[in-house]
């Protein structure tokens, strides 16, 4: 009798597991395979990363681009990856505390470049293959960051899908737009020290694919052995897009094992 206990609790255990990592319905993502996404814009050699400069050089280059966008305190959507403005632009503020009046004072890595506006650099864009991460710096619920988003991207020309570290972010696009394809980032979240083990555990083996049900993976390149994006990959083969590798080894190496890789010269 305790045996049948046993595995009936194995059975349910691994029912659940595969119930939480799975992702959405399988989609025709051939727009998206096969593609190389510029890493917040071809930045570099004194091009500073999410600026109108690095989006430029990445479309006359022939990219995709991957970039970030999040809320100031006047509700602008603006590109731009970190909570603060201390790595970027010298100054430890939080870009939600400033508008955008106040953010255009300050300059990009020493650069003339500035913050630029979202819908902005959409024109910059044209019609270039777009993966447009949703930053939680403003709340992991934030729903007005999500739709004011979407209406920026449904004017938009070229092909393009959202993701987000944040599952109820991407639950959104879910929930809201579900025409609109969806990825969930995560990576093995071994240095992020803001959140608890759980939640890191959570994140990392992909357990909040419930509450997304993404289209594709968004996961760091260096961290494929993680034992839940591994059986989503396997089981579920959804699309797979690696972040972020550095120089043509790994961006080659990254090819092997997802479908697209967004990438940074060096």
């Amino acid at each position: 009798m305790l045996t049948y206990i046993i595995i009936g609790l194995i059975v349910i255990l691994i029912s659940v597991l595969l119930y939480l990592i799975a992702p959405g319905a399988k989609r025709d993502y051939s727009d998206y395979k096969g593609l190389m996404y510029a890493h917040r814009g071809l930045h570099g050699n004194g091009v500073p990363e999410n600026s109108m400069k690095a989006f430029k050089l990445a479309v006359e280059g022939g990219y995709g681009v991957e970039l970030d966008v999040q809320f100031t305190k006047d509700h602008k959507i603006v590109v731009f990856h970190d909570a603060n403005l201390k790595r970027m632009c010298g100054e430890d503020r939080r870009v939600r505390d400033c508008t955008y009046e106040e953010l255009l004072a300050y300059r990009l890595a020493g650069t003339d470049e500035v913050i630029p506006l979202f819908e902005d650099v959409l024109k910059v864009l044209g019609n270039t293959t777009l993966i447009c991460e949703i930053k939680n710096h403003n709340g992991n619920r934030n729903n007005r960051l999500c739709r004011e988003t979407y209406e920026m991207l449904a004017t938009y020309k070229g092909k393009y899908c959202i993701e987000s570290f944040s599952p109820f972010l991407v639950a959104w696009f879910r929930n809201n737009h579900p025409e609109v394809i969806r990825g969930q980032l995560s990576c093995a979240m071994k240095d992020e020290g803001s959140l608890g083990y759980i939640a890191r555990l959570a994140l990392s083996q992909l357990f909040i694919n419930f509450i997304s049900r993404p289209d594709f993976i968004a996961y760091r390149h260096q961290d494929y052995r993680q034992l839940g994006f591994v059986l989503c990959a396997k089981l579920y083969k959804p699309l797979l897009i690696a972040w972020t590798a550095r120089g043509e080894k790994e961006q080659a190496e990254s090819f092997k094992r997802f479908d697209a890789v967004i990438f940074e010269l060096q």
